[in-house]
């Protein structure tokens, strides 16, 4: 007789009980339930350490609250944004719930493995994943997709100190490539509660509540990434190599992504969606603390890539900095190539 699964966070269960009250697989990392309108997520950290890599768990909140991470499908070979992967992208305009599970131990007499409910999440709607390195099962370093989540409007996750990500056992850079691309954001629109319930001391408060994000603020960081894909495709029409690097640091969690590195040029680029003050001063910050870790850093040129011409004191600013400047018009980007500086 199959047990039927009430989604309330905190409950501790098995994929086979989830599986019998849903319809959805009992395997695989991401199961889609179709007919339930859900997408399961099973985390267990434990499978990345078998590589030597975790990514998944809770990691620091940032500007918009708390935040889950979560590695994507696929053991060999780079992961891509399609097949189950996809089916977490489009699960906001597929109109599919999206729940998230922990391992959570064994039963006990038996081998499977308790599943802890987290609660009900949405897929960042501004940045959905990040690329990060590791290796494969097959032990070769490849690309994966770390996916970010969000709690739904209106849930607590129940996530406690044993589900944050791991800090980092040593300082490491990666060369990552910035070329995998993902169709742009959807606007977020929360799918219908159809099966999930939240107890009422389980409530959150609207300052808590990170789905929602702000609409200018998502069409900034949109803007910020066509910017970077935009001059990405100009450096590699004139023949530049690109990529970028994954830069973890002992004894924290967070992973440094600079924006995008021209290899030829030996130039590292930090790119902003808003031609501001704050946004300037922000990036110069961010490309000093990058440099401190790339190889040959005294030699690397440093640049800020912005959409639009600054003003002449932000020029001026820049230039005490010895950071360059790049700036996007209607007829490409002004400031590359680089002028020569005399020694």
């Amino acid at each position: 007789m199959t047990t039927t699964v009430d989604l309330v966070p905190g409950l501790i269960t098995t994929r086979d009980a989830i599986a019998g009250t849903f319809g959805c697989g009992t395997f695989q990392g991401i199961e889609p339930a179709d007919k339930a309108g859900k997408v399961f997520v099973f985390s267990d950290p434990s499978a990345g350490e078998e590589y030597g890599y975790t990514f998944d768990g809770h990691a620091e909140d940032d500007e918009f609250g708390p935040l889950y991470l979560y590695t994507g499908a696929g053991a060999n070979g780079d992961q891509k944004p399609s097949g189950r992967n996809g089916s977490l992208l489009t699960h906001v305009e597929k109109n599919r719930e999206l729940h998230l599970f922990v391992a959570h131990g064994r039963v006990p007499g038996g081998g499977a493995m308790l599943q802890r409910y987290i609660g009900e999440m949405v897929l960042d709607p501004i940045k959905p994943y990040d690329v990060r390195r590791g290796p494969g099962r097959d032990g070769v370093m490849r690309n994966v997709l770390v996916f970010r989540f969000r709690p739904a409007a209106g849930s607590t996750p129940a996530w406690t100190e044993v589900d944050r990500v791991p800090a980092a056992a040593k300082t490491a850079i990666e060369i990552t490539d910035p070329a995998v691309s993902v169709s742009a954001p959807t606007p977020v629109v929360l799918p219908q509660q159809s099966g999930a319930k939240v107890k009422a001391t389980e409530q959150h408060t609207t300052a808590e509540t990170v789905a929602d994000i702000p609409a200018a603020r998502r069409k900034v960081l949109r803007r910020e990434g066509e910017l970077v894909n935009a001059f990405t495709a100009h450096l590699e029409a004139a023949g530049h190599q690109t990529h970028s690097f994954q830069i973890t640091i002992k004894g924290e969690a967070a992973a440094l992504t600079p924006d995008l590195y021209d290899a030829t040029d030996h130039a590292l680029y930090e790119a902003k969606g808003q031609t501001t003050r704050a946004n300037i001063r922000m990036a110069i910050g961010q490309l000093a603390d990058y440099r401190r870790h790339i190889p040959n850093g005294a030699s690397l040129r440093v640049a800020v890539l912005l959409p639009s011409e600054p003003s002449d004191d932000l020029r001026d600013l820049l230039g005490e900095e010895n950071v360059e400047l790049v700036y996007q018009t209607e007829d490409g980007f002004v400031g590359w190539p680089f002028a020569y500086h005399q020694p």
